[in-house]
């Protein structure tokens, strides 16, 4: 069977690794493993910002697959940007093996509300089914309730759904054929 590997990168959030895990695992039709912990790359964080660099961490992850796993997923709590942007929520290799979501901007603490657990796992969810899309080479979705629409706020996160929509669940079927339920998601 075809492996999704899943890694926290810096200090593991256990509850989220096991909320995304599965989720992962039902929407790619896929074995999910979790690796050890990474380090944190240490050339990633950019001090004059306070952010920690994407495409540095998905450089980390490509070192760190296994051979046996055909894709991985990094988990951080960093707050991570690409050079033309101010912040995202993820970053995937299109058509790659690597993905990484930050949870930083998907909890409430960071907009200083009180946390929300139940809400974290949620995105984390919606965001790596995102971003590992992205790793199958699907592009944003205009459905806003696809995890595959384009998020640049917690507004847009929340109004996605967990399931994709019929087209992104046919592509996902197309390009991993061992992959999910054919109807993909009931509407």
């Amino acid at each position: 069977m075809s492996v999704i590997a899943v890694v926290a990168i810096g200090a593991p959030d256990d509850e989220v690794l096991a909320s995304v895990e599965p989720a992962v695992a039902g929407a790619f039709g896929r074995e999910v493993r979790r690796l050890e912990p990474l380090a944190e790359p240490s050339g990633s964080l950019d001090a004059a910002r306070g952010q920690w660099n994407a495409p540095e961490m998905l450089k980390t992850l490509l070192a760190a697959r296994p051979a046996s796993a055909e894709r991985i997923l990094g988990v951080t709590g960093r707050d991570l940007f690409i050079p033309v942007l101010s912040f995202v929520f993820g970053q995937a290799q299109m058509d790659g093996p690597t993905a990484v979501i930050s949870l930083a901007r998907l909890s409430q603490a960071f907009s200083g509300l009180p946390e929300d657990r139940p809400l974290l796992l949620q995105r984390a969810r919606k965001e790596a089914l995102h971003e590992l899309g992205h790793t199958f080479g699907l592009v944003h979705c205009p459905d806003a309730a696809c995890p595959m629409s384009l998020s640049t706020g917690v507004v847009q996160v929340d109004r996605k759904g967990e399931a994709f929509c019929a087209s992104c669940a046919a592509l996902v079927r197309e390009r991993t054929p061992v992959a999910m339920p054919p109807e993909g998601r009931t509407r």
